[in-house]
């Protein structure tokens, strides 16, 4: 047992180093620990062997599967069902251009030029069509713009794009068979009554400090995610849907929002995000960086090119259509779970899940920093008189979409 606590306590270590890197270098936390874990595996795979890390041991590859799941979760969760509705031609026409484009043009890109398999191309399509909902998110968060229109339109084309890549995976390497029809019609099923039971449950049993809310959806996770295992799918697939369909429920209660956030990215993500990280072989990636460069080419160009003139139709203005159209061009999350569950699954190589996960980390980055730095839309911020709490103090600016640049200062 005092085993399974040291390399516990030993991953718990790296995420806490990560989480502070990222607050350092202000990127977000998930990229730190990806990062974290190439450089640990790397290290102990050259002076201690391959194993010594634990990241094929069972417990430590069940919670890391977990937090993928919760994660993936939250992301559907935290959706504006409204905003949605409201802006759903433009949400669908930018989420479909902005799967479709890397998704083809990746696969293509894999087969004809990589010379890689017709498997292996799919999953490299399937895995660079992803926009990173984690990044994007964060950074409407922090700039304030997920509170206008602008940022929503974003957060909802990026759930289309995923969505189109959650589907994907499913599609083209779930086995269709008896058990991909029963998990179907239970998950539908499922699926339709959660939206009807979980506002009675949580209004009789909720807000307490036994946590119902939270076991009620490990529960619904688990139950799913075992049923999706039992069918050859994976456990995300549900999971997004799922979250999606309880965001107008619970998706506005910030307090339990903030509960699951912490149990997730607190204890579950470090060990699914670092796990992911240490399965990157660097060796690979140095043997072949021309794998990397048409890949991410691949991947960002398409997106560019697919995105920008179909934002034209949304946003004239040109700072906000690239910024748009780069946050669009990240990938992280859904990237690193697709190229995951290849690798597990023996559809890629380590070689090629290598490459993947690399050019899902550069997509991570590369265009958030352009972004930021020359496009980023502050006319549509605006300083407004600040909210106040007890005794006058203030918490700062509310920033609203449709005004000019707020003052120095504000």
């Amino acid at each position: 047992m005092e085993s399974t606590f040291a390399i516990a306590a030993l991953w718990i270590g790296f995420g806490l180093l990560a989480t502070l890197s990222a607050a350092r270098v202000r990127v977000s936390s998930a990229l730190a620990e990806i990062i974290i874990g190439i450089v640990a595996g790397a290290i102990v795979t050259r002076f201690a062997g391959p194993d010594t890390l634990g990241a094929k041991l069972p417990w430590l590859t069940f919670l890391a599967s977990t937090g993928a799941v919760v994660l993936t979760f939250l992301a559907g969760a935290e959706l504006d069902p409204a905003a949605l509705r409201r802006k759903s031609r433009e949400v669908s026409l930018v989420g479909l251009v902005g799967f479709a484009g890397p998704f083809l043009g990746c696969a293509a890109i894999a087969h004809f030029l990589l010379g890689w398999p017709g498997p292996s191309s799919w999953l490299a399509g399937v895995a660079l069509s992803t926009t990173s909902m984690a990044v994007v998110y964060a950074v409407m968060l922090e700039l304030g713009f997920n509170k206008t229109e602008f940022g929503k339109g974003i957060i909802g084309a990026c759930f289309i794009n995923d969505l189109g890549t959650v589907i994907a995976l499913g599609l083209l390497f779930a086995p269709f068979t008896f058990r991909t029809v029963v998990f179907v019609v239970v998950s539908v099923a499922v699926l339709a009554a959660l939206p009807f039971y979980t506002p009675r449950l949580l209004a009789r049993f909720g807000d307490k400090p036994t946590e119902v809310e939270t076991k009620w959806i490990l529960l619904v996770l688990f139950g799913l995610g075992a049923l999706a295992f039992w069918s050859g799918s994976e456990a995300v697939l549900p999971a997004y849907i799922a979250g999606m369909v309880l965001a107008g429920v619970i998706g506005h209660d910030h307090g339990y929002i903030r509960r699951l956030r912490t149990l997730t990215l607190g204890l579950l993500t470090p060990f699914y995000f670092i796990r992911a990280g240490s399965f990157v072989s660097l060796p690979a990636l140095f043997a072949a960086p021309l794998v990397f460069l048409a890949l991410f080419g691949g991947k960002v160009l398409s997106k560019i090119f697919g995105l920008y003139p179909v934002i034209g139709i949304f946003r004239k203005e040109s700072r906000e259509r690239w910024y748009y159209t780069l946050l669009m061009s990240t990938g992280l999350t859904f990237g690193t779970i697709s190229a995951l569950y290849g690798l597990t699954h023996g559809i890629v190589s380590q070689a090629q899940y290598s490459h993947l996960v690399a050019v899902v980390i550069g997509s991570a980055v590369v265009p958030t920093l352009i972004a930021n730095a020359a496009f980023m839309p502050r006319h549509l911020l605006k300083a407004e008189p600040a909210d106040k709490v007890g005794g006058g103090k203030s918490v700062g600016p509310r920033l609203v979409e449709g005004e000019p640049d707020a003052p120095a200062g504000g």
